[in-house]
């Protein structure tokens, strides 16, 4: 069967999920753009922003399987919308704060765990719903369009949160954000899907001994395992350090630490995802295969060392913006693997311990870069964690070809 191009788009029940979330997404890191810069400025804590990375990214490695087992049993637009709920509580509780001068580092601390949290919980449910809004030959384009959306905001938070921090002041500019929450949590209250209603499944309880259970099972679909190691590889190999540490990239190329160069080099970081989401929809060139997420995943970790030691600015960005091309073919190619493979029963869970990898073991790439960095340089921590990511990928196939090859 043929395959519309763009085909969540034209799908009138998946069109405003996407924008939705996109708009969530933006918020997300719009948040991150307001509360970064006041807590600097109020406390002047390096380990208030090391907290900041390691609160983001624990929830998703302690906490998704759980989630995925709520989505397997529970309405996932209700999830969502208590997601979105707990976003917008933490951006009015930071409002507050600012507009009394009540800030303290305990409060933020709690802030910036039960603004994680919200990510995790919001992860598995919105995954089921694309598998609800879609058929299964749509699922790809669904998979990979949100993707894309979710880029799009990655891209756009810190222009809109730059905009209403210099316009509006922090207090109001926080305030203001709880806005983009609000479309995606609305049109939860208007579409019937559930995430339970094309394939159905049994109401798991949720439980340890069941997400066990769940782990046992996955553990011998060679298929599976290679997609969540896939994830899991590049997220605590590379991960969020990139941009963390982009602004030591940007003084080394000559473009200073500011200023518009910077912002090229932070641009083409997200341009990539979006640019490779737009055109592997319009042309279909990439199919949801397990090698091409290794191919995808081998040429992000190749571009990466490009990028980490290139000492030419017009190189750097162009690296960036391939990189970004081949994670957002390599995210999509999993997690729509995945999702096509995993039990409808267990669906919820299987996805859960896929943000485990993709999204929890981010907090392991403070490590990978960051310490190594600081014994070697981060020019060179990031290029042996790239590379070590290259032949991580060339395991992965081996261990999924040669299951293949056994059956």
């Amino acid at each position: 069967m043929r395959v519309a191009r763009f085909a969540a788009l034209r799908n009138r029940d998946c069109r405003p999920y996407l924008f939705g979330t996109g708009l969530a997404m933006m918020a997300d890191n719009i948040e991150h753009v307001i509360t970064y810069w006041v807590l600097w400025e109020r406390f002047h804590s390096p380990a208030l922003t090391g907290f900041q990375v390691i609160s983001h990214w624990v929830p998703f490695l302690l906490l998704s399987v759980w989630f995925g087992g709520l989505a397997d049993r529970y309405d996932c637009r209700r999830l969502i919308q208590a997601a979105q709920g707990l976003f917008m509580f933490v951006s009015a509780a930071w409002g507050v704060l600012f507009l009394t001068g009540a800030l303290q580092v305990w409060h933020a601390c709690v802030l910036l765990v039960l603004h994680g949290c919200a990510g995790a919980m919001w992860g598995p449910g919105e995954q089921m719903l694309l598998h609800d809004f879609v058929s299964r030959e749509e699922l790809p384009s669904a998979v990979r369009l949100n993707a894309t959306f979710r880029s799009l905001g990655v891209l756009f938070g810190p222009v809109v949160g730059s905009a209403l921090l210099l316009g509006l002041g922090p207090t109001w500019g926080i305030f203001a954000n709880i806005a983009f929450y609000l479309p995606l949590t609305l049109f939860l209250f208007r579409t019937r899907f559930t995430g339970h209603l094309r394939e159905g499944g049994r109401k798991a309880r949720v439980g340890i001994k069941d997400a066990v259970r769940v782990l046992r099972d996955v553990r011998g679909d060679r298929t599976l395992v290679s997609m969540i190691a896939l994830a899991g590889l590049g997220s605590f190999l590379v991960g969020a350090s990139m941009q963390s540490a982009m602004p030591v990239f940007a003084h080394d190329l000559g473009a200073g630490s500011a200023g518009v160069a910077y912002g090229v080099l932070l641009f083409a970081n997200g341009a990539g995802g979006v640019i490779g989401g737009l055109v592997l929809e319009a042309t279909g060139w990439v199919r949801p295969k397990v090698g091409a997420a290794i191919v995808a995943t081998g040429v992000y970790g190749v571009t990466t060392v490009v990028f980490a030691l290139s000492g030419n600015y017009g190189v750097a960005v162009v690296a960036l913006v391939v990189g970004g091309v081949a994670n957002l073919a390599s995210m999509s190619i999993t997690q729509t693997v995945v999702q096509l493979l995993a039990p409808a029963a267990d669906r919820g869970r299987v996805i859960g311990l896929y943000n485990v990898s993709a999204g929890g073991l981010k907090a392991g790439s403070g490590f990978t870069v960051g310490l190594l960095g600081a014994v070697v340089g981060l020019h060179w921590s990031l290029a042996v964690s790239a590379g070590v990511l290259v032949v991580g990928a060339g395991a992965v196939a081996a261990h999924a070809f040669r299951g293949r090859v056994a059956g």
